[in-house]
């Protein structure tokens, strides 16, 4: 998938020649204004602008043409600035020429491209975007490498449910394959019954997109086996549970979780982590039609515990669960989830705010200190073992669903941690995966949430062997 991201490597006369931006804090703006020309102090003083926090001046050249522009940074959330820019600087070229730091450097580039992105693939018409030239090539990759894994995910959750079906979802993850030299296996449609993934056919058998499970391999044998997996519910209509039209209006972002998984998978490979990796995607249609399954049925999983049907519109944990059971087999290292999973973690956490779940003390406490560090919050939710009996049921083993209103997330977690055996490091992310308001390098849409945040906890902690083998 080609996108341009607007931050170009160009270290020759263009780079020079670009518009320099520099970046202030108020307590720098006083002893930086003295050092300006006249002209310089009296358009800016005409401005108004005393370098608060996001606001930017265009100071032009004697001819008129922009020469400079100054942004004001908030010393306590600096990372997000460069990210207002792109929409709102006239078309051209520009440079940071304020900043030292590499790592200050490849966040204002990561977060410059992050803020260019827009969803155009259906639009008559493209907007001319200001681009953010850089002269140094690792900067340059670093920043690269993870916006394009953003725009991958983003990309998937914008893409209408008609372009962007089971199928589509496989399309893209061999393309991936292709470009990094991975193996891919796709179990499609009645082969999923015949392999012993059952629950992923009964949800997703009701559609005419058949549905599959997407297996990816990448990576050395010798590595830490880190494997992925993420809901691909590619549109949610709750099923014979069906939802009312104000809920299902966005959910062709029901495969959010795919798409970070795919966005993260891509991401890994790019930078050649050294890791063994796997990446799992059971992607279903769950809609309506005369083979549905239905409330009060019960479903033997791949594990062979039965499971009753307490409300169709809790499938995305069904899915989940035959994928988790394939995983394990494996026994990796690390086993990763990514879900648009319930409305209670959003109850909870605002939307803004993705919840995350593990079976280790001490992956939650370091996950989300590197979160903050990297600009990417995400936030611990608790397994509260009690509430297990919430899913009991008197028919099987396990219902896929509490009959109470309350506690919503942490019992679809619980519901999942049934098919993770305790020696298996797991971490399950519940996420909105779209930002409902544009803020600087977040553009209201689909968006990648703990996914750069996961990625600097794999590189921490898995980053230091031996470089990965194609």
């Amino acid at each position: 998938m080609k996108v341009d991201i607007f931050v170009d490597l160009n270290e020759g006369s263009s780079f020079k020649q670009a518009i320099p931006i520099i970046a202030l804090q108020k307590s720098e703006f006083s002893a930086w204004m003295h050092t300006q020309s006249a002209i310089v102090k009296r358009w800016i003083s005409s401005t108004g602008f005393n370098a608060e926090k996001n606001s930017v001046c265009l100071v032009p050249d004697s001819e008129g043409r922009l020469s400079t522009v100054i942004l004001g940074l908030d010393p306590q959330d600096d990372f997000w600035a460069f990210g207002g820019l792109p929409g709102n600087l006239p078309s051209g070229n520009y440079r940071i020429d304020s900043i030292e730091e590499v790592q200050s450097i490849t966040d204002a580039a990561v977060a410059w491209g992050l803020g260019a992105y827009c969803f155009e693939r259906y639009k008559s018409s493209r907007k001319m975007r200001a681009r953010l030239l850089l002269d140094n090539a690792k900067i340059h990759k670093s920043a690269e490498t993870q916006i394009r894994a953003t725009y991958l995910a983003r990309d998937l959750i914008n893409t209408p449910a008609a372009d962007m079906m089971p199928q589509h979802l496989g399309g893209i993850v061999d393309e991936l394959a292709k470009i990094h030299h991975a193996s891919v296996r796709q179990i499609v449609g009645d082969e999923l019954l015949k392999r012993n993934y059952p629950i992923i056919h009964a949800v997703g058998r009701a559609s005419v997109h058949p549905p599959r499970l997407i297996d990816l391999r990448w990576g050395s044998e010798a590595h830490p086996k880190v494997t992925l997996i993420g809901k691909g519910v590619c549109f949610d209509s709750g099923g014979l549970d069906i939802k009312p039209a104000s809920n299902m209006r966005l959910m062709k972002k029901d495969m959010g979780g795919a798409a970070h998984a795919i966005g993260l998978a891509s991401l890994i490979m790019a930078e050649r982590l050294p890791v063994n990796l796997r990446l799992l995607i059971p992607a279903v249609e769950n809609a309506l039609s005369g083979n549905a399954y239905r409330p009060g049925d019960v479903l033997i999983s791949r594990k062979g515990v039965s499971i009753e049907v307490d409300n169709t519109d809790a499938e995305g944990r069904l899915v989940l669960c035959d994928a988790l059971t394939e995983a394990v087999d494996d026994k990796p290292r690390l086993l990763i989830d990514f879900a648009t999973l319930t409305g209670a973690a959003r109850i909870a956490l605002g939307t803004e705010l993705p919840g995350f779940f593990t079976n280790r003390e001490t992956l939650w406490t370091e996950l989300m200190s590197i979160g903050g560090q990297v600009h990417d919050p995400v936030w611990s939710l608790p397994l509260h073992r009690p509430y297990r009996q919430q899913l009991d049921s008197l028919t099987a083993d396990l219902s896929n669903a509490s009959a109470d209103p309350y506690g919503g997330a942490i019992t679809a977690a619980l519901f999942l941690q049934e098919f993770v055996p305790d020696d298996v490091p797991w971490m399950h992310f519940d996420i909105m995966a779209w930002n409902n308001r544009n803020r600087p390098g977040r553009p209201k849409g689909g968006e990648a949430m703990g996914m750069r945040a996961v990625y600097a906890y794999l590189s921490r902690h898995f980053g230091q062997q031996d470089q990965a083998t194609e």
